[in-house]
């Protein structure tokens, strides 16, 4: 398996999103951003099926769909009453417009629906090169901007009273998100988004309440969730976006249960 050059790209791949996701995921969880997480899979992949419409690359359409989406959410839903609202509005409208260029397109678009649920099979190494980079940029931001994001998320009155701009950090950390789905959605899919952004680093972060050793160890059950994944697909002909998502979830369920009953 492993001397296949496009199982090696897999595997490659994996390793990158499962850091990635494993970093963005810890604030996902302590921020409550799940569904946004959702629904900027679900703008990214409006912007793919346009991009397969006008001849450029889908993961281009994925990124600059999910980037517009993050800003228009961060600005639309200053007020946190709204911000659901203002999310369902947002990915509503996307997902109509992808709906749209679905039909327009006269081919049957197999790259972007292949984005569904992931793949194994299609990840060349120019797909690999462009998801490195667009890891590290995630990366760089995300520690660009740790130390204020971590104090908005633990104290939010706090850090206002400190002068953080909390609506620009808010839009940066979305536009965190939206590369990070980007990175993540070629190997698991949209609809499976939450498997490595949200159920390993929740598990991460019942079993540790320190920031480091709980985003080290979300990236270490994505790793485990993710290769595993990959593998079983390869062997059984599986989906790999259903068999990762069905490991994250089992890794939650297994972390969970083991909280509940050691608990004190």
């Amino acid at each position: 398996m492993i001397e296949l050059p496009y199982m090696q790209n897999a595997f490659i791949v994996g390793a990158l999103v499962s850091i990635v996701a494993g970093v963005i995921g810890f604030f996902v969880v302590l921020r409550g951003a799940s569904f946004a997480t959702h629904a900027l899979a679900q703008i990214g992949f409006a912007g793919a099926a346009g991009a397969v419409l006008i001849g450029v690359e889908p993961v281009w359409g994925l990124l600059a769909f999910s980037l517009l989406g993050a800003g228009g959410m961060g600005i639309l839903s200053a007020r946190g009453s709204a911000r659901d609202a203002i999310t369902a509005l947002v990915m509503t409208a996307a997902l109509g417009t992808g709906a749209l260029f679905l039909v327009l397109n006269r081919t049957y678009a197999t790259d972007a629906f292949s984005l569904l649920f992931g793949t194994i099979v299609g990840i060349s190494r120019t797909q690999v090169a462009a998801t490195a980079a667009l890891a590290v940029l995630s990366l760089l931001t995300v520690a660009a901007m740790y130390r204020p994001l971590l104090f908005a998320t633990v104290n939010t009155e706090a850090a206002h009273a400190r002068g953080i701009p909390m609506q620009v950090l808010s839009i940066s950390f979305l536009a965190c998100i939206a590369i990070a789905a980007t990175t993540t959605i070629p190997t698991v899919g949209t609809l499976l988004i939450f498997a490595l952004m949200v159920a390993p680093p929740a598990a991460a972060t019942l079993l540790t309440d320190r920031p480091w050793r709980a985003i080290g160890l979300g990236i270490v059950l994505n790793l485990v969730c993710c290769w595993s994944g990959i593998a079983l697909a390869f062997t059984t002909g599986l989906p790999v976006g259903f068999l990762i998502a069905s490991f994250a979830a089992l890794v939650y369920i297994g972390v969970r249960v083991y909280t509940t009953v050691t608990a004190p």
